[in-house]
C-alpha cells in the first residue's frame, strides 16, 4: 500500500469481478444488488450517479461502446464546455463524477473546492497545442512576449501553456492572457483578435483542418502529462451505493476504450456524428490519443503535485495544494491499468530541456 495516496476505506464494495458479474445478473434476472462488505447488498437500482460530461466526451463513448444499455442504476448527464466549470458542478453538488486534464484538480482544490481522483488515464500529448495562424510572425515560443494568448483559465492548456513559456524563461507576465472558454476562443482565433491559442484537441485539428492553424509548439518532451482523472465528490465516494456504481461505471469506461482500440474507425463515425465534424477530423484527433489505463498510485501522485507546485510557484494558484490529500486508489481493483504508469524523470517546466516540436498536424 502506497503511502502518499490516500487508503482505502474498511468498507470498499467488491471492485471488478463483482461488478460485472452484477451487471451480467441484471441483465438477465433483474438483479441489481452487488455487496458491500461493511453496509450490506446495495440496491443499485435505487441509485442515481449524476456524471458531468464535455462535447462528444464519456457520454458518446460509452453509448458507441453499447455499454449504456444495461446499466444497473441511472445516470443523470450534465455537458461542460471544459473542465474547470466542470469541477465548479462538483463543488456545488451538482455532479457526482466527471472526467478533466490534470489541471482542473489543481485550481478546483486550490480555491477550497472538496474532490476525490478516483481513476486515471494517460495518452499523447500532440494534440496539445499552443496555435497560431500559419501567416503569422510568431515562429518561437519567445516570440509571444507582448502578444494576446487566449487559454482556458485552470484548463490542461494553462499548464501547457505555463510550461512552454517556463522553458523559455518567460513568465505569464511577459503575455497578455486572454481566459476564455474553448468556444469562445475558437472564434477569437479566427477572427484575429488573439495572437495564439493554447488548446487541446479536437480544437486542435478543428484549427489546423478549418482555420490555417500551425502549432508553435505542443505537448510533448514533458510540456503536457497527458494525464486524465475521473474526479467525485467525497461524498458520493462515502455513499455505499454510489461507491458501487462508480466502480461499475469506470469498469465500463475501461472496457469502453478497449472497444475504441478494437473498433477505430466505428468509434471516429460515431466521433463525428456526436460532434458534427467530419470524419476526417475526428479521425486525426482521435488517431493521437493512445489512452492507457494507469493506476493512482504515489507516482501520479507525485506527477500531479510537479503541476501543482509549478502553479503555485508562478502564483497562479492562491495557496498551495498537497494531492495526496485528494487521491485515493481504492478504485484500482475496479479498473485494472492497461499498462505499467510510464513515469518520466522528475518533470518540472524548468527541466524539460527539449526543443521546440516542429509544427506537424498531430490530441491533448
Amino acid at each position: 500500500m502506497s503511502t502518499l495516496v490516500r487508503r482505502r476505506p474498511r468498507w470498499v464494495v467488491v471492485p471488478l469481478a463483482a461488478a460485472l458479474a452484477f451487471g451480467a445478473a441484471c441483465s438477465s434476472n433483474g438483479d441489481t444488488t452487488t455487496p458491500d462488505t461493511a453496509a450490506g447488498p446495495v440496491d443499485l437500482s435505487t441509485v442515481t450517479l449524476k456524471v458531468g460530461d464535455q462535447k462528444a466526451g464519456t457520454k458518446a463513448l460509452l453509448g458507441a461502446a453499447g455499454l449504456l444499455d444495461d446499466l444497473p442504476y441511472k445516470i443523470e448527464w450534465s455537458s461542460f464546455t471544459s473542465g474547470p466549470p466542470l469541477l465548479e458542478a462538483l463543488a456545488a453538488d451538482a455532479i457526482d463524477l466527471g472526467g478533466v486534464g490534470e489541471t482542473p484538480p489543481i485550481f478546483a482544490a486550490a480555491s477550497g473546492a472538496e474532490l476525490t481522483l478516483v481513476s486515471a488515464y494517460e495518452g499523447d500529448s500532440a494534440g496539445a497545442a499552443i496555435l497560431v495562424k500559419d501567416a503569422s510572425s510568431i515562429r518561437t515560443v519567445s516570440d509571444l512576449r507582448g502578444r494576446k494568448v487566449a487559454v482556458a483559465k485552470g484548463s490542461s492548456a494553462n499548464y501547457h501553456l505555463l510550461a512552454a513559456l517556463d522553458k523559455e524563461g518567460l513568465t505569464f507576465g511577459d503575455i497578455d492572457p486572454a481566459y476564455l472558454q474553448p468556444p469562445d476562443a475558437l472564434a477569437a482565433f479566427n477572427n484575429g483578435s488573439v495572437d495564439a491559442w493554447a488548446i487541446w484537441d479536437p480544437y486542435t485539428a478543428i484549427a489546423e483542418q478549418n482555420l490555417g492553424a500551425r502549432v508553435l509548439v505542443n505537448g510533448e518532451g514533458g510540456l503536457s502529462t497527458g494525464l486524465t482523472f475521473l474526479a467525485a465528490r467525497p461524498e458520493a465516494v462515502a455513499d455505499p451505493g454510489r461507491h458501487a456504481a462508480i466502480a461499475d461505471f469506470l469498469a465500463r469506461l475501461r472496457k469502453a476504450y478497449t472497444w475504441t482500440t478494437e473498433n477505430p474507425d466505428a468509434w471516429a463515425q460515431a466521433w463525428a456524428t456526436e460532434t458534427g465534424l467530419t470524419t476526417e477530423i475526428a479521425k486525426v484527433a482521435l488517431g493521437r490519443e493512445n489512452r492507457v489505463w494507469i493506476p493512482l498510485d504515489d507516482d501520479v501522485a507525485k506527477r500531479l503535485q510537479v503541476v501543482a507546485d509549478a502553479f503555485t510557484d508562478a502564483e497562479l494558484i492562491p495557496r498551495e495544494v498537497v494531492v495526496a490529500d485528494f487521491v485515493t486508489d481504492e478504485f484500482n481493483d475496479a479498473v485494472p491499468a492497461s499498462a505499467p504508469a510510464a513515469v518520466p524523470a522528475s518533470v518540472t517546466p524548468s527541466a524539460v530541456a527539449s526543443s521546440s516540436v516542429p509544427a506537424t498536424p498531430a490530441k491533448s
